[in-house]
């Protein structure tokens, strides 16, 4: 075999564990990412595709007409951010790809310029505020409660674009956005005449905690997935533990100053 193929054999199997990657922390299915590297394999001319994927990990072996093997593991240390408009656009790319198969070259610059599109920052400041006053709404807060909420939405923005990038990892920002948000709402509700403190939480709260992190992992383990499936839960889990415990200590700190 040339080395220039199996050179490229190589840089197939390290696209689609980098694709997979990203399809991990976008917040996609395990059974979902083991699809897509299974047909882009066979689609680029794999004899055999086997994959292996928890939350933590890819594994990846490929098998050649001709007899080559080629196998590379891929170690995910940053835990997953639903990003549905990223996972449509990497979708959009693998089914590209399998109806017609484009050279690695080209899979490589579409797949790195999905991966170096930062997200819109107004639509996500636009999603919080509508997200937060909404709930705040459906659980029958009154209108000072729901701008108190939107309000809050706006705070919890800016410590997604400036706070979570310098944290150490979800469970501290989860922890740290639960405390100043508990913290700012407990203050309001205090000044504020006729605003409910836990209807405008509740509106707030549903910005941080892992709702689809949740669901994900118990489909996960109802398709078969156990191992990844427990994973993911757990990773949920401690996610809203820290949730919950930034609100309880807002409560108990502010709560020794302002009578809330």
């Amino acid at each position: 075999m040339e080395k220039n193929e199996i050179k490229q054999e190589s840089k197939l199997v390290q696209l689609l564990l980098l694709m997979g990657e990203n399809y991990i922390q976008c917040g996609a299915e395990i059974w979902r990412v083991e699809d897509m590297i299974n047909r882009i394999g066979y689609a680029y001319g794999a004899q055999e595709v086997n994959a292996f994927v928890i939350t933590s990990s890819i594994v990846l072996t490929i098998c050649y007409a001709d007899g080559h093997i080629e196998t590379q593991t891929k170690r995910i240390k940053r835990l997953s951010n639903t990003d549905l408009n990223k996972l449509e656009q990497l979708n959009g790319l693998s089914r590209k790809i399998c109806q017609k198969k484009i050279p690695l070259e080209q899979f490589e610059k579409e797949l790195l310029s999905i991966l170096t599109v930062k997200e819109n920052r107004k639509e996500l400041l636009l999603g919080n505020i509508l997200a937060s006053g909404a709930f705040a709404m459906f659980f029958g807060g009154n209108i000072i409660d729901v701008l108190l909420a939107a309000l809050v939405g706006i705070a919890i923005y800016y410590l997604q674009i400036y706070v979570e990038p310098i944290c150490m990892n979800s469970i501290v920002f989860k922890f740290i956005a639960s405390l100043l948000t508990g913290a700012i709402i407990s203050v309001l509700s205090a000044l504020v005449v006729n605003s409910h403190r836990d209807v405008i939480m509740i509106g707030n709260i549903m910005l941080l905690i892992p709702g689809v992190m949740f669901t994900n992992s118990l489909r996960d383990a109802l398709l078969g997935d156990t191992l990844s499936g427990t994973l993911r839960f757990i990773e949920a889990a401690l996610l809203a533990s820290a949730v919950v415990a930034g609100f309880i200590t807002a409560l108990f700190l502010v709560g020794r100053f302002i009578n809330v």
